[in-house]
């Protein structure tokens, strides 16, 4: 989209010179070059502004609070930032369990932690004051920001569920191009599917309607990586959709309409493995090519992941290989993907995943 590009400093200058009589020193330095220099200069900052703007106002062009905003007018707001939620262990100066108060607060790697639920003696959840991916990072003790009787250990332990920050323009992006081009109505598939990628962590999700016969619908699910997803992630989709808690499973408690059984899973994997015979140019090691090339496939897969034409083309992965630094040719025979030489196929709900590169010489 070609915005002003053309309404540049000198251009603008040299059409006011140009509407000038040709009687009067129009050579830089001179009195109506001067004159008009400052003019032009602020036209064109003006113009490159305008253009700024208009970009702001396309969703494909769009960024930050402007393409938010954008969604906003169809009802799409940007997922939120999650807290962490840690195991905390404590102990006594014998090492025995020790429970400490609900609601304390311990620090750890410059955050705070404040205690939530009790898990076990001595093993209590965690909650960081501070939302997104950094609650996932800081190990070791703890420290109690007040005197805590009996406390001899405290200790930050694993991650019950992951910290997500808040959506990112791409992932809003796409999630608002979903919304608007399969609009969601009455329950239909784009319905379901919009409902899961209203959860953080999801990266999308194929619908299967009448899947155990009439209003049973399955829902499968690929996380940010476009890899299946945890069970932490399939847990609350479940939850947010059709939850079994309450009046349970087709009662209409969640976003799903009354009557809908709903199934919520992790996309079923297939896995791909290539081997290969290849020569190097002597610019990089094996081991480099193969990390490179390994990257390379991984990135197509997640490219092609519920995609119209998801089969792992034979050709494709033949023409990733080349296309990787150091990589001279490689041995069209040697070429192997799960021991064959055809485009191994996904079935819909499927996803692609990278299980071994072997390259040889």
């Amino acid at each position: 989209m070609k915005l002003y590009e053309d309404r540049t400093f000198e251009t603008i200058l040299e059409e006011m010179l140009d509407s000038a009589s040709d009687a009067v020193d129009k050579r830089e330095g001179s009195i109506l070059y001067d004159a008009l220099a400052p003019a032009a200069r602020k036209l064109a900052e003006a113009y490159a502004e305008l253009g700024r703007q208009n970009l702001l106002g396309y969703a494909h062009t769009s960024s930050g609070d402007e393409l938010r905003a954008r969604g906003a007018d169809f009802g799409v707001d940007p997922l939120p930032a999650e807290s962490a939620v840690r195991e905390g262990l404590f102990a006594d100066a014998a090492g025995a369990p020790l429970d400490v108060a609900a609601g304390s607060l311990f620090g750890a790697g410059g955050l705070l932690f404040r205690v939530r639920a009790r898990l076990a003696p001595g093993r209590w959840e965690l909650v960081c004051e501070s939302a997104g991916e950094q609650g996932n990072l800081p190990t070791g003790p703890l420290l109690p920001l007040e005197y805590v009787d009996g406390l001899a250990t405290a200790v930050l332990g694993g991650v019950l569920k992951p910290g997500k920050d808040e959506e990112d323009d791409e992932a809003f992006r796409e999630r608002f191009f979903a919304h608007v081009r399969t609009p969601p109505t009455s329950g239909n598939r784009a319905a379901f599917r919009s409902w899961a990628l209203e959860i953080g962590g999801v990266g999308d999700a194929y619908v299967l309607p009448a899947w155990k016969g009439p209003n049973t619908v399955k829902i499968l699910l690929l996380d940010k990586k476009k890899v299946p997803a945890s069970a932490d992630i399939v847990k609350a989709v479940k939850a947010y959709i059709d939850p079994a808690a309450g009046l349970g499973e087709g009662m209409g408690e969640g976003a799903a309409p009354a009557g809908a059984v709903v199934t919520v899973e992790a996309a079923p994997l297939v896995n791909v493995e290539i081997t290969a015979t290849i020569s190097r140019t002597g610019t990089r090691s094996l081991a480099q090519i193969q990390a490179d090339f390994a990257e390379a496939v991984r990135s197509h897969l997640a490219d092609i992941a519920y995609g119209d034409d998801r089969s792992v083309k034979y050709a494709r992965i033949g023409t990733l290989l080349l296309d990787t630094p150091g990589v001279q040719d490689y041995s069209s025979s040697s070429l192997m993907l799960n021991s064959g030489s055809a485009n191994v196929a996904v079935p819909a709900g499927s996803v692609a995943a990278l299980k071994a590169v072997t390259l040889r010489e």
